[in-house]
C-alpha cells in the first residue's frame, strides 16, 4: 500500500531518521571500539606488568618492586594458603574479578596472575574508575545521538523546503488552472530541469486535452447544426399538412407522431449540446418546467412503442411541481425514463407519480437485481434481456443531465412484486 503522507514530511521523515541511525550507528561503533581496544590494552599492561615482578622478585627477591596504579602479592607455592581462597586456583594469565569491599560496595578488577619456578604473583588492577568513564562516555554519545537527531530534523525541514519548492509551485499552479480554468503554459517559470521536464509534458497533455475538447465541441456544434436544418424541413412540411383540410384520423395520428419524434430530436439536440459544453451548473435562462405537463407529453409520445402489447400507461399527479430547467432537459430525461418502461414491460401497468419534490416511473417488467442498478446508469451497460439495437447510452445521458442540475436519479426494484422504479428526486 503506498503513502498517502505528504512528499515534504516524508522527505523531513528520511532526514530525521537518516541522521538518528547514522548518529546511533557511530555510538555503538564508538564504544565497541572503546571496549576492545581497552580490554586489550589493560590485559597486555597487566600481562607484562607481572611478569616483569615476577622476573624481579626470582631475581632479586630482597627487593620489594613500586607500583602506582597496580596492587602487587607474592608467594612460595608452600605459602599459597595464604592467598585468598578464590585466587589459589586461578592460572597464569589475566581474570575479571568483582570482589565487595567493605562499604558494600562490588567493584570490578582485572587479576593478572604469573606462575614461574616456585613463585605464584598477583597483580591487580581497579578497572571500576573506567567503567565510571565509560557509563559517562554512554550518556555523552546518547547526547550526541539526540542532538545530531534534533539537527537532522532541522535541516530536512530547511533542505525539503528548498528541494520542493518548484515541486509546490507547480502544484499551486494546477490548482489554480483547476480553480479558474486558464489554460496557462507552466514551463516558461520553471528551471531547466527534472520540474521543467514535468511542467512541459503537462503543457503538451493539457495542449493535446484542449484540442480534443474543442474538437469535440466543433464536431457537436456542426452535427447539431446540420441536423436541425433537415429536422426543421420536417417539423414545418408536417405543420403544412396537419394544416390540410382532407386529412384522415389515421394519417393525421401518423403526422403527430412525425411532429412529436421531430420535436424531440431536437430536445435531445439541445440536451447533448448542454453535456458538451462541460459546464459545473446547468443554464436555466429564467425558464420553469411544469413537471407533470412535461411528463403527460412524454406519455404520448411512448403510446406508439406499445405495439399493441397489453399495457396500461397512468399518471398520478398528487402535488403541483416546477423546476428551473429547460422542458428539452426535463423530456430526454423522463423520455428515456419512460422509454425504457414501456420497452421492458411486456404486459401490465406503467405508473408515472409526480408529487412535491420528485417524480417516478414505476412498472411491471421482470425486473432488476440491486446490485446491477446504480451499474445500469454507466456508458454502454444495458439491462438483462434488452433487445434491439440500442447502444445503452440512454441512462448514461440522463445521469449526466441530472447532475447538471443537481438532480438525483437512482433505480431500484420494487420490494413487493416484480418491476423497477425510476426515480428524479428534484432538490
Amino acid at each position: 500500500m503506498q503513502s498517502r503522507r505528504k512528499l515534504r514530511f516524508r522527505l523531513i521523515l528520511s532526514f530525521a531518521l537518516f541522521g538518528g541511525c547514522l548518529s546511533a550507528l557511530f555510538a555503538v561503533a564508538a564504544l565497541s571500539v572503546r571496549s576492545r581496544v581497552e580490554g586489550q590494552l589493560v590485559n597486555a599492561t597487566l600481562q607484562d606488568e607481572v611478569d616483569h615482578v615476577n622476573k624481579e622478585l626470582l631475581e632479586r627477591p630482597d627487593v620489594a618492586p613500586s607500583f602506582k596504579m597496580l596492587e602487587g602479592w607474592g608467594w612460595q607455592e608452600r605459602n599459597l594458603y595464604r592467598a585468598p581462597l578464590a585466587w589459589q586456583n586461578m592460572p597464569s594469565g589475566v581474570h575479571d574479578i568483582y570482589e565487595t569491599g567493605d562499604d558494600g560496595k562490588t567493584r570490578h578488577y582485572k587479576m593478572a596472575v604469573r606462575h614461574a619456578g616456585d613463585r605464584v604473583d598477583f597483580l591487580r588492577y581497579d578497572v571500576s574508575r573506567d567503567d565510571l568513564g565509560k557509563h559517562q562516555l554512554v550518556s555523552a554519545l546518547l547526547a550526541a545521538v539526540l542532538l545530531f537527531s534534533l539537527l537532522s530534523l532541522i535541516i530536512g525541514v530547511w533542505l525539503s523546503g528548498k528541494v520542493l519548492k518548484p515541486v509546490i509551485q507547480l502544484a499551486q499552479r494546477l490548482r489554480d488552472f483547476r480553480k479558474d480554468g486558464s489554460a496557462v503554459l507552466l514551463a516558461p517559470d520553471f528551471a531547466d530541469d527534472e520540474i521543467g521536464e514535468l511542467a512541459a509534458a503537462l503543457d503538451g497533455y493539457a495542449q493535446r486535452l484542449t484540442a480534443l475538447v474543442e474538437r469535440d465541441r466543433e464536431f457537436n456544434s456542426d452535427v447539431s447544426h446540420e441536423l436541425r436544418t433537415p429536422l426543421a424541413v420536417i417539423s414545418s412540411t408536417t405543420e403544412l399538412l396537419q394544416g390540410s383540410p382532407n386529412l384522415t384520423d389515421k394519417l393525421r395520428e401518423r403526422l403527430n407522431r412525425i411532429e412529436r419524434a421531430s420535436r424531440q430530436s431536437n430536445e435531445l439536440i439541445e440536451a447533448l449540446l448542454l453535456l458538451s459544453r462541460a459546464e459545473n451548473r446547468g443554464p436555466t435562462r429564467g425558464e420553469t418546467t411544469e413537471v407533470a405537463k412535461v411528463a403527460a407529453d412524454v406519455i404520448e409520445s411512448q403510446r406508439p412503442q406499445m405495439r399493441d402489447k397489453p399495457l396500461l400507461i397512468e399518471l398520478h399527479v398528487s402535488a403541483q411541481l416546477t423546476v428551473n430547467a429547460p422542458a428539452s432537459v426535463l423530456s430526454v430525461a423522463l423520455t428515456n425514463l419512460i422509454g425504457n418502461a414501456v420497452k421492458y414491460t411486456l404486459e401490465g401497468t406503467v405508473r408515472v407519480e409526480v408529487t412535491v419534490h420528485r417524480i417516478e416511473v414505476v412498472d411491471t417488467d421482470p425486473g432488476i437485481k440491486p446490485e446491477d442498478a446504480e451499474r445500469l446508469f454507466q456508458r454502454g451497460v444495458r439491462g438483462e434481456g434488452a433487445g434491439g439495437s440500442g447502444a445503452g447510452l440512454g441512462l448514461a445521458i440522463v445521469r449526466r443531465l441530472c447532475d447538471l442540475y443537481g438532480w438525483k436519479v437512482s433505480m431500484r426494484p420494487r420490494l413487493e412484486t416484480t418491476g423497477a422504479i425510476s426515480c428524479i428526486v428534484f432538490k
